[in-house]
């Protein structure tokens, strides 16, 4: 059994190797070998194998030996060739392949073969058939139906061999439409696909791999090796491509880099230049709203396009850091930018919106400042004015002087002026608003505001119509010739006592309490009568009216002597009345106040304030 396993295994040696050695023969225009007994013999073969394998010559040989002595020069000259390129040869000599010593014979090709064929085969540090089956199991290890452990059951099945095509070149077969089950079908198709598309001699046969219980390793090993050259050289075919193709996408990628670099670096310095040329044009139309528009604008700037520009100069700085970087890593040029677009350039622009900047927020804050300024004197200006104004109105008020009728000319001229002051006032609160709306707190040149004038402009008004009320009142006191001064003068004092707004008029209460005042008490309704009377006659009461009404009184109903009887009647015959008396008399608090302050007066012993109407009434009346 022993002998028809290695009889098996050194028979398809012999037709593998075989086909080997023809492979490099034909390839090289020689006629191919039948039988490595046979055609090896005579030393020729070798010697043309020898040439072919190590490129070079072994010099004159005898072409066609007959005698033994002449092959066996030529097949010792091919030994010691073999044995010159560091081959061993180990129990072997000119002799063994004359006469033909297969096994021998077998041996040396194998030999030749790792020299020549698998030795320089390495992965991994590994070489030989190391390094040839870790390459087989790394290419086949995503195959789950693919287990490489040897060169020899492992490949029965063909599937190792379709995977390592697959695995390359899945052009050329469909691995998962395979039927894994289809031993000889899947080997005979990897032969033929190898053969056809990837120049690999088919060095077995597919009984060598499926019909054998154990394939001789180094016949599958001699032909996996192909695969390893083949692909190997397709490897580096495409490592060639990648390189060039990753060089390429490198400069490519550079010059995108670059384009877009310059693209950005001119975008910004355009828009550098063009806001600093905007802020030198811009111009101010000397209001405030137009300097905060200005201001608001600037700082809208500041924290949205300013920024943008910030964030995008950092960025176009780091995107020329990174193309030098590239282009330092791969020992390629460095990267000028065209003039003006050097960073150097894009560091000067920049400081010269720094400086634009600075001098656009001092231009605009000198606007500012400049209108608030403006809007502070041209208030101080208006509202002196104006105040230099009331005070001359007060001051011809004070000073006037002469016939009462023409006084009263004066005063009505002065109080026609009070329209066009009134305007000038809402001058003063119109210059006030634009200080307020320009925050102007302070101002160092007036002391006024708006409301200190409008308030003097009040005072004047009152002082004007008090004016009025005065000369009017003197005239018809003038013309009360039955009246003696002192009367006059109690009367006037008891109107103006008595009109509490002011109005040089009375009303319906102050009139009732004006006349109670002066000891005259008529009941409701014939006061409703007077009253109304009055009104009618006069259309106010007046002073005019009052004194005429007093006049009436005093000389139809009422005398020294009458008043005397009535406060005596008050004060139950006592010199003297008292604020109780008053009260109990039931006249108007009114006229209990204005009494109080009109009578002389002294307190009695407990205190109490006595008041002499004996001696008032002597004071009144004549």
């Amino acid at each position: 059994m022993v002998d028809t396993l290695e009889s098996r295994s050194r028979d398809m040696q012999e037709r593998t190797f075989c086909k080997w050695l023809n492979t490099k023969l034909e390839a090289n225009g020689c006629p191919p070998m039948s039988s490595l007994v046979k055609d090896l013999s005579d030393g020729v073969r070798l010697i043309q194998l020898m040439e072919i394998m190590g490129d070079t010559s072994l010099g004159r040989y005898n072409k066609t030996p007959r005698m033994r002595v002449q092959k066996a020069e030529n097949v010792n000259k091919a030994l010691e060739f073999i044995t010159s390129r560091g081959v061993k040869l180990t129990n072997i000599g000119p002799e063994d392949i004359i006469d033909g010593n297969l096994k021998l014979i077998l041996g040396m090709i194998w030999t030749l073969i790792l020299r020549f064929t698998i030795a320089d085969i390495s992965e991994e540090g590994l070489s030989a058939k190391e390094g040839l089956l870790l390459w087989c199991q790394r290419k086949t290890e995503p195959y789950k139906e693919v287990d490489v452990q040897d060169f020899s059951h492992s490949w029965q099945d063909g599937l190792a061999l379709c995977a390592l095509i697959h695995c390359h070149r899945p052009e050329l077969l469909d691995y998962d439409k395979l039927d894994k089950e289809d031993r000889h079908g899947n080997t005979r198709l990897a032969f033929q696909v190898a053969a056809e598309h990837l120049n690999i001699p088919q060095l077995l046969e597919v009984e060598d791999l499926c019909d054998s219980n154990k394939p001789d390793d180094r016949s599958v090993m001699t032909y996996v090796a192909s695969f390893f050259h083949a692909f190997s050289s397709m490897d580096q075919a495409e490592t060639v491509s990648r390189r060039v193709e990753k060089f390429a996408e490198l400069m490519q990628s550079v010059w995108v880099s670059r384009n877009d670099y310059e693209r950005r670096a001119r975008l910004l310095l355009s828009a550098l230049s063009d806001i600093q040329a905007q802020w030198e044009t811009a111009e101010f139309t000397g209001t405030y709203t137009d300097a905060k528009a200005h201001s608001a604008e600037f700082t809208t700037y500041k924290q949205t396009t300013k920024r943008k520009w910030v964030t995008e100069r950092q960025d176009v700085t780091t995107l020329f850091g990174n193309i030098q970087t590239k282009l330092h890593t791969y020992g390629l040029r460095e990267y000028v930018p065209p003039a003006g677009l050097a960073l150097s350039d894009l560091d000067a622009t920049w400081q010269k919106l720094l400086d634009g900047e600075a001098r656009r927020s001092r231009t605009i804050n000198a606007q500012i400042r400049e209108i608030k300024e403006s809007l502070r004197k041209k208030f101080a200006e208006i509202a002196n004015n104006f105040e230099k104004k009331l005070h001359q109105i007060s001051t011809e008020l004070t000073q006037m002087e002469g016939p009462l009728e023409e006084q009263q000319e004066q005063v009505q001229e002065i109080q026609n002026r009070i329209p066009a002051l009134s305007e000038a006032l809402e001058e003063v609160a119109n210059a006030e608003v634009e200080c307020n709306g320009a925050n102007v707190e302070e101002n160092d040149y007036t002391i006024f505001t708006c409301q200190d004038l409008e308030f003097e402009l009040e005072l004047v008004v009152h002082s004007i119509q008090k004016k009025i009320a005065f000369i009017e009142n003197q005239i018809v006191s003038r013309n009360m010739t039955n009246l003696t001064p002192a009367q006059l003068e109690q009367f006037e004092s008891t109107f103006r006592y008595f009109d509490k707004d002011e109005s040089n008029t009375l009303n319906h209460p102050e009139l009732i309490a004006a006349l109670a005042s002066s000891g005259i008490v008529y009941s409701e309704e014939d006061m409703d009568f007077i009253y109304d009377q009055l009104m009618l006659d006069y259309g106010a009461v007046t002073f005019e009216a009052f004194i005429n009404l007093l006049v009436d009184i005093m000389e139809d109903q009422t005398s020294p002597d009458q008043l005397r009887e009535s406060f005596r009647g008050i004060a139950s015959d006592k010199p003297f009345v008292t604020e109780l008396d008053l009260r109990i008399a039931q006249l108007p608090a009114a006229s209990i106040e204005y009494l109080q302050n009109a009578m002389p007066s002294s307190p009695n012993e407990a205190g109490e304030l006595e008041y002499d109407y004996e001696r008032w009434l002597d004071e009144v009346f004549a």
